[in-house]
C-alpha cells in the first residue's frame, strides 16, 4: 500500500510516499527559514503563500523520487490540523483535489498523531503497545498515553510555553538567530550546565503538567543582569538546556509509573536535541525500557509521518469525505469514524 503524505501545518512544505506505513520511498521537505528569519519568527501569511508556490512541485518530486506514479498511489494523507489555518488550507485543498481527480481515498490526519507514528518509519521493530510518548516541539509539549493506533490521550501538557518555543526565545536572547533550537543545542555542548541554576517547574501533586514560561523569564533577567553580561553564552545555553531536560525527564519518569507501559517514544522537533535524546536513552537503559527515537529527519515536521499515521489508522478509521476541512484547533483525541 502506497500513501502520498502532504504536510503544510506550519512553514515546511513537505510531501512523501510511504509503503505500508513503514518504508519511506521518498521524503521531500522545503523550509522557509530564509523568508521568516528577518522577522524573528514565522509570519503566517508568508508561510501560506510559499506553500501555494511550492506544493505542486513538491508532490511531483515525491512521486518521482519514489519511483511510482500518481495513478499507482493507493490513498492521499494530509495534515488537517492543528496548525496555521492558512497553511493547512493549502495542503487540504491540494489533497482533496488529488483524491477527487484520481478517485483515491482521502485521509485527514492530526499533525500530533503524525509525530507519534514517526518512530515507526524505516525500522523493522515497532514500538509495542501500550507505550508512553513524550511529544516535544515548538508548539507542543505533552505526554501521551498510547494504548493502540486508535486509542490515545494526553495525560500531561505544558500550561504555557512549549519547550521548543522556550528554546527559540532563549536563542534569540543569546543572539543565535532563527530557528534557534539547533544552534542553542550546539552551543550548549561547549558549556557548563552547572554554571547558572535556573528554576525548574514543580508540578502540583498528582499532576504531570509542565511550565517553561518562568524559565524563559529567568533566562531573560539573567542575560540582562550585570552577572549575565559577563557570563559565557555557552554556559547560559547549557544551563538553560539542563533545566528543560530535567523537567521533561521528571515528568516522563512520573508518567511511566501511572500505567503498565512497555516502551517509551520520544518525538517532535525537540526530539532531535542531543541532550534530550541522551537523557531518554540513559533513562531507558537504566530502567530496562525500550526507548524509540526517530532519526532527525523524522523529528521535525515531515510528510512521511503523516502517511504513517494514516496507514496505522486506516483499518479502523474510514476514509474522509471530500468535504474535509482544515481545523487549526483540531482536538487531539482520536475517535474511530
Amino acid at each position: 500500500m502506497l500513501l502520498l503524505g502532504i504536510e503544510t501545518s506550519c512553514d515546511d512544505t513537505a510531501t512523501a510516499v510511504v509503503e505500508d506505513g513503514r518504508r519511506v520511498r521518498s521524503n521531500v521537505s522545503t523550509n522557509q527559514d530564509a523568508f521568516h528569519a528577518k522577522y524573528g519568527g514565522i509570519v503566517p501569511e508568508i508561510a501560506s503563500r510559499q506553500h501555494v508556490a511550492l506544493l505542486s512541485a513538491a508532490i511531483e518530486d515525491a512521486v518521482e523520487r519514489a519511483g511510482t506514479t500518481l495513478e499507482a498511489i493507493d490513498g492521499i494523507a494530509v495534515t488537517r490540523g492543528p496548525g496555521l489555518v492558512g497553511s493547512l488550507v493549502v495542503g487540504v485543498a491540494a489533497a482533496k483535489a488529488l483524491a477527487f481527480a484520481l478517485d483515491k481515498p482521502l485521509y485527514g490526519v492530526n499533525h500530533l498523531h503524525g509525530h507519534i507514528f514517526a518512530p515507526f518509519l524505516d525500522r523493522d521493530e515497532d514500538p509495542p503497545y501500550p507505550f508512553l510518548a513524550l511529544l516535544v516541539s515548538g508548539g507542543h509539549s505533552q505526554l501521551v498515553d498510547v494504548q493502540s493506533s486508535t486509542a490515545m490521550r494526553i495525560i500531561g501538557r505544558t500550561m504555557d510555553d512549549a519547550a521548543g518555543e522556550a528554546y527559540d526565545k532563549t536563542a534569540r536572547l543569546l543572539g543565535l538567530g532563527f530557528p534557534g533550537g539547533p544552534a542553542l543545542d550546539k552551543l550548549a555542548q561547549a558549556g557548563d550546565a552547572r554554571a547558572v541554576r535556573f528554576p525548574r517547574h514543580k508540578a502540583e501533586p498528582g499532576s504531570l503538567d509542565m511550565s517553561f514560561s518562568g524559565l524563559k523569564t529567568a533566562v531573560r533577567y539573567f542575560v540582562e543582569s550585570d552577572e549575565g553580561a559577563s557570563a559565557a553564552k555557552e554556559d547560559v545555553a547549557a544551563s538553560f538546556q539542563s533545566a528543560v531536560v530535567e523537567v521533561l525527564m521528571q515528568r516522563l519518569d512520573a508518567a511511566f509509573e501511572t500505567s503498565a507501559y512497555t516502551s517509551v517514544v520520544l518525538s517532535g522537533g525537540v526530539a532531535a536535541n542531543s541532550a534530550l535524546q541522551a537523557a531518554v536513552r540513559e533513562w531507558g537503559a537504566r530502567n530496562r525500557v525500550p526507548a524509540f527515537i526517530p532519526p532527525p529527519k523524522y523529528c521535525t515536521d515531515n510528510a512521511a509521518m503523516i502517511a504513517a499515521a494514516a496507514a496505522h489508522q486506516r483499518d479502523a478509521a474510514l476514509a474522509d469525505a471530500l468535504t474535509l476541512t482544515a481545523d487549526p484547533n483540531l482536538p487531539f483525541e482520536l475517535a474511530v469514524r
